[in-house]
């Protein structure tokens, strides 16, 4: 679907399923049965785990893609590496993994706004950006950031001017897609770690934008 503003790749769309898809995997079953015992029995306090999973979701592992997206920022020889070759780039700092062996890099503009989704399963970079969202695995985002990523950005709070083009990039199980956003302004003095304090997991999605320098 492609038009003067919205487009998407599809990669030839070549999606395998099984562990890829919405469904739970066999260990997803297990480790969710136990999980359902040990409630019962008052061992383990259901808030105490959600708290956990969040904190790998929107914390620990976003780390590693906010890190790239600073280097990147900083050294423009890895920023060259980023768009020739985003797997070994990535690779030559440590992150790499089953769920995200082959990646691209796609670099925000001035003029085109990346988001990415992953229509037909929920393939995404573990490696890089932690565990998947909740909502990035919904079937309403998979459907909507193709017909209208504009609408569901704004939904986001992210609302881009009438002349930014949006290109929606479509994961699949053979690659998966890492946006790089701008580096915002006022931040010429700030090191790799300070910047990266700046990177959310959503912006890195296309859902979201970066934090103002001030609000670090």
């Amino acid at each position: 679907m492609k038009s003067t503003e919205e487009t998407m790749q599809h990669d030839d769309h070549h999606h395998h399923h099984g562990d890829h898809d919405n469904h739970f995997s066999e260990m997803q079953a297990r480790v969710k049965a136990l999980e359902t015992v040990l409630t019962q029995k008052g061992l383990i306090d259901p808030a105490a785990i959600d708290a956990i999973v969040e904190t790998y979701e929107t914390k620990i592992g976003p780390r590693n893609g906010a890190r790239i997206v600073a280097k990147s920022w900083t050294e423009p020889d890895f920023a060259d590496w980023l768009k020739a070759d985003a797997t070994a780039a990535i690779a030559s700092l440590g992150y790499s993994g089953r769920q995200g062996e082959h990646m691209r890099a796609v670099f925000n503009t001035p003029d085109t706004h990346n988001l990415i989704v992953c229509t037909l399963c929920s393939c995404y970079p573990w490696a890089v950006l932690g565990l998947p969202p909740v909502w990035y695995k919904a079937p309403p985002y998979r459907a909507r950031a193709v017909i209208d990523p504009r609408g569901v950005l704004a939904e986001f709070g992210v609302v881009l001017p009438e002349t930014t083009k949006i290109r929606v990039w479509d994961s699949t199980a053979e690659l998966r897609y890492l946006v790089i956003p701008e580096r915002p302004s006022g931040t010429e003095g700030f090191d790799a770690e300070r910047l990266a304090d700046l990177v959310t997991r959503d912006a890195m999605i296309g859902t979201g934008l970066v934090r103002l320098p001030e609000a670090v």
